[in-house]
Protein backbone atom coordinates (compact mmCIF):
# COMPACT_ATOMS: atom_id res chain seq x y z
CA UNK A 1 0.00 0.00 0.00
CA UNK A 2 0.97 3.37 -0.70
CA UNK A 3 0.80 6.20 1.63
CA UNK A 4 -0.30 9.45 1.20
CA UNK A 5 -0.18 11.13 4.90
CA UNK A 6 2.79 8.90 6.74
CA UNK A 7 6.48 7.97 5.40
CA UNK A 8 7.66 4.12 6.71
CA UNK A 9 11.37 2.53 6.59
CA UNK A 10 12.25 -0.42 7.84
CA UNK A 11 15.94 -1.00 8.70
CA UNK A 12 17.93 -3.78 10.41
CA UNK A 13 14.07 -5.00 12.03
CA UNK A 14 14.09 -1.12 13.11
CA UNK A 15 10.14 0.75 11.33
CA UNK A 16 9.83 4.27 11.67
CA UNK A 17 7.15 5.66 10.66
CA UNK A 18 6.98 9.45 10.58
CA UNK A 19 3.34 11.26 10.24
CA UNK A 20 3.66 14.09 7.19
CA UNK A 21 1.27 16.25 7.25
CA UNK A 22 3.61 19.13 8.10
CA UNK A 23 1.56 21.75 6.50
CA UNK A 24 -1.53 20.65 9.08
CA UNK A 25 0.50 20.36 12.04
CA UNK A 26 0.41 16.57 11.73
CA UNK A 27 -3.61 17.17 12.41
CA UNK A 28 -5.01 13.69 12.83
CA UNK A 29 -7.30 13.31 9.93
CA UNK A 30 -9.45 10.38 9.11
CA UNK A 31 -7.03 9.34 6.47
CA UNK A 32 -3.83 10.19 8.14
CA UNK A 33 -5.29 7.67 11.39
CA UNK A 34 -6.46 5.28 8.83
CA UNK A 35 -2.78 4.75 7.44
CA UNK A 36 -1.68 5.38 11.10
CA UNK A 37 -3.77 2.01 11.78
CA UNK A 38 -2.81 0.37 8.41
CA UNK A 39 1.35 0.49 9.31
CA UNK A 40 0.68 -1.00 12.58
CA UNK A 41 -1.42 -3.65 11.88
CA UNK A 42 0.98 -4.82 8.84
CA UNK A 43 3.56 -4.92 11.47
CA UNK A 44 1.88 -7.54 13.25
CA UNK A 45 1.24 -10.50 10.43
CA UNK A 46 2.62 -13.30 10.25
CA UNK A 47 6.26 -13.10 8.64
CA UNK A 48 6.75 -9.72 9.12
CA UNK A 49 10.68 -9.27 10.60
CA UNK A 50 10.14 -5.69 12.54
CA UNK A 51 11.05 -6.03 15.97
CA UNK A 52 10.96 -2.11 17.10
CA UNK A 53 8.87 0.54 15.59
CA UNK A 54 9.67 4.47 16.12
CA UNK A 55 6.84 6.58 15.75
CA UNK A 56 7.25 10.41 15.45
CA UNK A 57 6.33 13.44 13.84
CA UNK A 58 9.80 14.62 12.77
CA UNK A 59 12.23 17.06 14.12
CA UNK A 60 9.42 19.62 14.14
CA UNK A 61 6.24 18.71 15.06
CA UNK A 62 4.67 15.70 16.88
CA UNK A 63 0.71 15.88 16.19
CA UNK A 64 -1.40 18.72 16.77
CA UNK A 65 -4.35 16.28 17.86
CA UNK A 66 -7.40 15.67 15.95
CA UNK A 67 -8.38 17.74 12.35
CA UNK A 68 -9.97 20.89 13.43
CA UNK A 69 -10.11 21.96 9.63
CA UNK A 70 -12.18 18.20 9.24
CA UNK A 71 -13.83 17.43 12.68
CA UNK A 72 -16.50 20.36 13.10
CA UNK A 73 -17.66 19.35 9.57
CA UNK A 74 -18.29 15.58 10.47
CA UNK A 75 -21.54 13.96 10.05
CA UNK A 76 -22.56 11.81 12.51
CA UNK A 77 -22.13 9.01 11.02
CA UNK A 78 -18.64 10.37 9.86
CA UNK A 79 -17.88 10.99 13.43
CA UNK A 80 -18.73 7.52 14.50
CA UNK A 81 -16.21 6.44 12.00
CA UNK A 82 -13.57 8.32 13.17
CA UNK A 83 -13.88 7.87 16.96
CA UNK A 84 -14.38 3.75 16.24
CA UNK A 85 -11.17 3.50 14.11
CA UNK A 86 -9.85 5.78 16.86
CA UNK A 87 -11.05 3.19 19.66
CA UNK A 88 -9.49 0.33 17.22
CA UNK A 89 -6.17 2.33 16.77
CA UNK A 90 -5.08 3.14 20.39
CA UNK A 91 -6.66 -0.71 21.52
CA UNK A 92 -4.24 -2.24 19.34
CA UNK A 93 -1.49 -0.10 20.23
CA UNK A 94 -2.21 -0.46 24.06
CA UNK A 95 -1.67 -4.37 23.16
CA UNK A 96 0.84 -3.87 20.97
CA UNK A 97 3.55 -6.71 21.34
CA UNK A 98 6.50 -5.09 19.73
CA UNK A 99 8.56 -2.70 21.56
CA UNK A 100 7.47 0.58 20.57
CA UNK A 101 9.49 4.48 20.89
CA UNK A 102 7.63 7.50 20.51
CA UNK A 103 9.72 9.99 19.55
CA UNK A 104 7.98 13.74 20.31
CA UNK A 105 9.53 16.77 19.17
CA UNK A 106 6.85 20.72 19.04
CA UNK A 107 3.54 19.97 20.02
CA UNK A 108 1.79 16.91 20.92
CA UNK A 109 -2.09 18.04 21.69
CA UNK A 110 -4.81 16.29 22.53
CA UNK A 111 -5.22 12.81 20.24
CA UNK A 112 -1.00 13.67 19.34
CA UNK A 113 -0.76 13.44 22.93
CA UNK A 114 -2.69 10.47 23.23
CA UNK A 115 -0.68 8.43 20.23
CA UNK A 116 2.56 9.57 22.42
CA UNK A 117 1.54 7.83 25.21
CA UNK A 118 1.69 4.65 23.42
CA UNK A 119 5.11 4.09 23.32
CA UNK A 120 6.90 1.87 25.71
CA UNK A 121 9.48 4.27 25.92
CA UNK A 122 8.91 8.30 24.70
CA UNK A 123 11.91 10.07 24.04
CA UNK A 124 10.96 14.01 23.97
CA UNK A 125 13.33 16.77 22.44
CA UNK A 126 13.37 19.81 24.97
CA UNK A 127 10.93 21.60 22.13
CA UNK A 128 8.52 18.91 22.89
CA UNK A 129 4.76 20.39 24.15
CA UNK A 130 2.19 18.28 25.75
CA UNK A 131 -1.09 19.16 26.35
CA UNK A 132 -5.21 17.92 26.76
CA UNK A 133 -6.76 20.78 25.68
CA UNK A 134 -10.11 18.70 25.16
CA UNK A 135 -11.84 20.16 28.00
CA UNK A 136 -11.74 23.93 26.17
CA UNK A 137 -13.42 22.17 23.53
CA UNK A 138 -16.06 20.45 25.58
CA UNK A 139 -15.00 17.07 25.44
CA UNK A 140 -13.43 14.80 27.49
CA UNK A 141 -9.31 13.56 27.06
CA UNK A 142 -8.16 9.78 26.78
CA UNK A 143 -7.19 8.90 30.59
CA UNK A 144 -6.37 5.64 30.79
CA UNK A 145 -2.66 5.79 29.12
CA UNK A 146 -1.94 8.71 31.00
CA UNK A 147 -3.02 7.57 34.40
CA UNK A 148 -1.42 4.53 33.61
CA UNK A 149 2.14 7.18 33.17
CA UNK A 150 1.72 9.20 35.73
CA UNK A 151 -1.01 8.55 38.14
CA UNK A 152 -4.56 10.27 39.36
CA UNK A 153 -3.45 13.29 41.05
CA UNK A 154 -0.47 14.27 38.44
CA UNK A 155 -3.44 13.32 35.52
CA UNK A 156 -6.61 15.46 36.89
CA UNK A 157 -4.09 18.73 37.02
CA UNK A 158 -3.02 18.31 33.45
CA UNK A 159 -6.57 17.64 31.84
CA UNK A 160 -9.05 19.98 34.10
CA UNK A 161 -6.50 23.03 33.50
CA UNK A 162 -6.05 21.66 29.78
CA UNK A 163 -2.52 23.70 29.80
CA UNK A 164 0.19 22.56 27.99
CA UNK A 165 4.08 21.10 29.99
CA UNK A 166 7.29 21.39 28.56
CA UNK A 167 9.56 18.47 28.27
CA UNK A 168 11.01 19.57 31.48
CA UNK A 169 8.40 19.33 33.07
CA UNK A 170 6.96 16.00 31.30
CA UNK A 171 10.51 14.13 32.40
CA UNK A 172 9.86 15.81 35.99
CA UNK A 173 6.42 14.24 36.77
CA UNK A 174 7.37 10.53 34.65
CA UNK A 175 5.58 11.47 31.41
CA UNK A 176 8.75 10.95 29.25
CA UNK A 177 11.65 9.07 29.52
CA UNK A 178 14.07 11.15 27.97
CA UNK A 179 14.73 14.27 27.76
CA UNK A 180 17.64 15.82 24.96
CA UNK A 181 18.56 18.83 23.15
CA UNK A 182 17.37 18.87 19.46
CA UNK A 183 20.58 18.36 17.60
CA UNK A 184 20.52 14.94 20.06
CA UNK A 185 17.25 13.83 18.95
CA UNK A 186 17.85 11.72 16.09
CA UNK A 187 21.07 10.40 17.90
CA UNK A 188 19.36 9.42 21.40
CA UNK A 189 16.54 7.71 19.14
CA UNK A 190 18.94 5.68 17.31
CA UNK A 191 20.90 4.81 20.07
CA UNK A 192 17.86 3.30 22.48
CA UNK A 193 16.25 1.41 19.09
CA UNK A 194 20.18 -0.07 18.37
CA UNK A 195 19.83 -1.40 21.95
CA UNK A 196 16.10 -2.72 22.10
CA UNK A 197 16.10 -4.29 19.01
CA UNK A 198 17.95 -7.38 19.99
CA UNK A 199 15.71 -7.93 22.62
CA UNK A 200 14.25 -11.58 21.68
CA UNK A 201 10.87 -10.78 20.68
CA UNK A 202 9.01 -13.59 22.28
CA UNK A 203 10.37 -12.52 25.85
CA UNK A 204 9.38 -8.84 24.74
CA UNK A 205 5.61 -10.28 24.58
CA UNK A 206 5.97 -12.02 27.51
CA UNK A 207 7.03 -8.89 29.38
CA UNK A 208 4.28 -6.29 27.84
CA UNK A 209 1.99 -9.11 28.75
CA UNK A 210 2.95 -8.86 32.22
CA UNK A 211 2.53 -5.15 32.35
CA UNK A 212 -0.38 -5.51 31.31
CA UNK A 213 -1.96 -7.63 33.74
CA UNK A 214 -0.10 -7.55 36.76
CA UNK A 215 -1.29 -3.83 37.21
CA UNK A 216 -4.73 -5.78 37.34
CA UNK A 217 -3.88 -7.89 40.36
CA UNK A 218 -3.36 -8.12 44.04
CA UNK A 219 0.27 -8.52 45.26
CA UNK A 220 -0.16 -12.09 45.47
CA UNK A 221 -1.72 -13.02 42.45
CA UNK A 222 0.83 -10.69 40.37
CA UNK A 223 3.76 -12.36 42.05
CA UNK A 224 2.57 -15.95 41.18
CA UNK A 225 1.72 -14.58 37.53
CA UNK A 226 4.95 -13.50 37.25
CA UNK A 227 7.23 -16.17 38.64
CA UNK A 228 5.53 -18.83 36.37
CA UNK A 229 5.57 -16.60 33.33
CA UNK A 230 9.81 -16.64 34.39
CA UNK A 231 9.47 -20.44 34.52
CA UNK A 232 7.73 -21.19 31.46
CA UNK A 233 10.51 -18.58 29.97
CA UNK A 234 13.58 -20.62 30.96
CA UNK A 235 12.00 -24.02 29.99
CA UNK A 236 11.17 -22.86 26.80
CA UNK A 237 13.98 -20.90 25.54
CA UNK A 238 16.92 -23.40 25.02
CA UNK A 239 19.04 -20.05 25.23
CA UNK A 240 18.60 -19.09 28.71
CA UNK A 241 21.46 -21.86 30.29
CA UNK A 242 23.73 -20.99 27.76
CA UNK A 243 23.14 -17.15 28.01
CA UNK A 244 24.01 -17.60 31.95
CA UNK A 245 26.81 -19.76 31.34
CA UNK A 246 28.62 -17.09 28.47
CA UNK A 247 28.68 -14.44 31.00
CA UNK A 248 30.12 -16.00 33.94
CA UNK A 249 32.56 -17.35 31.47
CA UNK A 250 33.05 -14.06 30.00
CA UNK A 251 33.95 -12.20 32.38
CA UNK A 252 36.35 -14.96 33.91
CA UNK A 253 33.89 -15.79 37.23
CA UNK A 254 33.85 -19.39 36.93
CA UNK A 255 34.57 -20.68 40.36
CA UNK A 256 35.31 -17.45 41.67
CA UNK A 257 32.04 -15.81 42.83
CA UNK A 258 31.80 -16.03 47.07
CA UNK A 259 28.94 -14.60 49.14
CA UNK A 260 30.72 -13.47 51.89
Amino acid sequence: MEYQFIRVEVRDDIATVVMDRKHELNALSFGMLSEINHIFSSFLKDGNNVRLIVFTGGDECFSAGIDLKEAPYFTTEEATRYFNLAIDTYSMLLDYDKILITAVSGIAFGGGFNLALMGDIIIASESAIFGHPEIKYGFNPLLTPLVARIGMARSKELTLKGEPIGAQEAYHIGLVNRVVPPERFRDEIASWSKQLVSRPPEVVRALKRSFDVVSRLDAKAALEYELEMTAMLFNIRGDIRENMKSVIQRKGLAGKIVCS
